[in-house]
Formats: structure tokens, sequence, C-alpha cells
């Protein structure tokens, strides 16, 4: 089953290759490897990333950040969770503003997740927290007009259909 989106004409913002598969968690039928913990997964002893630095000056030309943005756009949220993450340690964790938007988008693309997998709760929940640490940016913060996304979210929540969120990116 393919995810249907918000936005479909949307370009990649990156040149890397996608993963060959999404990876979803607690799958019963035909269940894919973990990435990272199965020797079969599709990240399997791939060096984490390192990044010494990310500010909001940064998003332009950071390729983590871009690849993160593609991948959740694409329906690879597992996937775009772990490129994020990279950013997010850079960024300062929850000690920055930077930080707390970033682990933000993180959970957004965890509850499209657990939207894809009908986990609601979960999704319900992690909607509310992504939102929550994006909220507080006015305008446009790390390429994303904010409270566009924000609708974009809580409407594909709300109706359930289906249809996922994209982000577009300001440059």
């Amino acid at each position: 089953m393919q995810p249907i989106f918000l936005k479909p004409d949307l370009t990649r913002y990156t040149q890397p290759p996608f993963p060959p598969y999404r990876y979803l968690p607690y799958q019963k039928e035909n269940p894919l490897p973990h990435p990272r913990t199965d020797p079969a997964g599709h990240s399997y002893n791939d060096e984490d990333d390192y990044l010494p630095h990310f500010s909001p000056n940064d998003w332009r030309t950071c390729e983590s950040y871009l690849y993160g943005i593609d991948l959740f756009n694409h329906g690879y949220w597992w996937e775009a969770h772990e490129a994020l993450e990279t950013v997010w340690i850079a960024a300062g964790h929850k000690s920055t503003a930077c930080g707390i938007f970033v682990q933000g988008l993180i959970q957004l693309a965890g509850a499209q997740l657990k939207r894809f997998i009908d986990e609601p709760r979960g999704a319900q929940s992690l909607t509310r927290s992504g939102i929550e640490k994006i909220s507080f940016a006015e305008g446009v913060y790390l390429g994303i007009e904010v409270v566009a996304l924000v609708e974009d979210v809580e409407r594909c929540l709300k109706e359930n259909c289906g249809v996922y969120p994209r982000i577009e990116l300001r440059f």
C-alpha cells in the first residue's frame, strides 16, 4: 500500500537514493527487516551521520536536514526520523529553540508512521507533541511555513482518509 500525499508534485531537495523499502514496525504479515538491527536491514552496519553543529542558518545547505525532509515527503517516516535525529543532536537537543523544532518534526514523522500502520492513539499523541514543539515559530522557520504545515498535519489526522502531509521548503 502506498500513501497518498497532499502536494503530490513536490520535487526532491537532495539526490541520494531512497532506501529500498519503507520500514513499517509491528507488521505481522510480511514484516520487513529492521533497518539497523537486522543483518538484512537496509541500514545495517551503516555508520551514524555526524554533524558538528546545526543552527537555523544552516538548513539550506545541510544535506541531513534536506534528506530528512525528502524522506518525510515520500513516506519514509521511520527513516526521516533517523536522518532528522542527526540534525536534532547537532542543534542541541532540547536546549535550543532549533533543537526543539527539529524534535517536533521528528515527532510529526512518527505520527505519520503511526497513522499509516493504524495506531491512532500514538498518531494523535505524537501529532499533539510535534505541533506543540514547532508552533513557537512564526512565519517561515528552517524553510517551513509553520502555520501551513500545522494545518496540513491537523487536517490529515482529523480526516483520516489515507492522505499524508508533505513539507514544502521555502528557499
